[in-house]
């Protein structure tokens, strides 16, 4: 008998998780006590969208590059393009509609107020994933993972692949609050020297302490799987 091929489920757990252990300082291991978790909807007022739209259309343009390719960098009529879709055509309700079709949350870690979405699968022994955007970016970027890694079934793969989703959005990103200093010290900070990176706090380890948080107020027992 042939043994079973490992699926991404088993790959994930294995390697991801073992290096994520080591990125969460002990101090940042689990939410205060009084740190609840809170359905969130977006709604952003039609006054804040029209005035984003007014200073786009205000735009002060420099002059056309004096070349017909790249060279000087990007070329005006493209950048106006650009700004003109995004001032006019690009539908935000649209968006927001997409966004608030899935279960989203907000909660607060170390003081700062934390948004995420949360897919829970229909199959189950789903395992836990949580993915992280990049900087910058935002949540929107992963809505197209949601439906295969939550149902794979229903995109051609099997239940032993299928995930709990947890998308947050990072520190001073999208919906997340901003932190308003630099904290107490990372744990690097001990042996850095006085270094300034040493002590900033919003360093990897941060993120991934803050989404470990995550994971243990939604019940998570052991330290899940992640991916960027």
């Amino acid at each position: 008998m042939s043994a079973r091929l490992p699926t991404r489920r088993d790959v994930l757990a294995t390697s991801a998780a073992a290096a994520a252990i080591g990125l969460l300082p002990g101090q940042f291991a689990a939410a205060a006590d009084d740190n609840t978790i809170r359905p969130f909807k977006v709604n952003v007022p039609a006054e804040v969208i029209a005035d984003l739209r007014q200073r786009i259309a205000a735009t002060r343009w420099p002059d056309r590059e004096t070349v017909d390719d790249r060279s000087q960098g990007i070329q005006l009529a493209k950048l106006q393009e650009l700004m003109r879709y995004w001032g006019t055509d690009y539908d935000w309700r649209r968006a927001e509609a997409k966004l608030n079709a899935l279960p989203q949350f907000m909660t607060n870690i170390d003081g700062v107020d934390i948004h995420f979405i949360h897919v829970r699968s229909r199959h189950q022994n789903a395992l836990p994933l949580i993915v992280t955007h990049g900087w910058p970016g935002s949540v929107i970027e992963q809505l197209k993972i949601i439906g295969p890694l939550t149902d794979p079934t229903a995109h051609g793969g099997s239940a032993e692949d299928a995930f709990d989703i947890v998308i947050p959005s990072l520190p001073g990103y999208g919906f997340s609050g901003r932190p308003t200093g630099t904290g107490p010290p990372a744990s690097a900070a001990a042996t850095s020297g006085g270094t300034v990176a040493g002590k900033l706090m919003w360093m990897p380890s941060k993120p991934a302490a803050l989404w470990r948080a995550i994971a243990l107020e939604m019940g998570v027992p052991q330290s899940p799987p992640w991916a960027t």
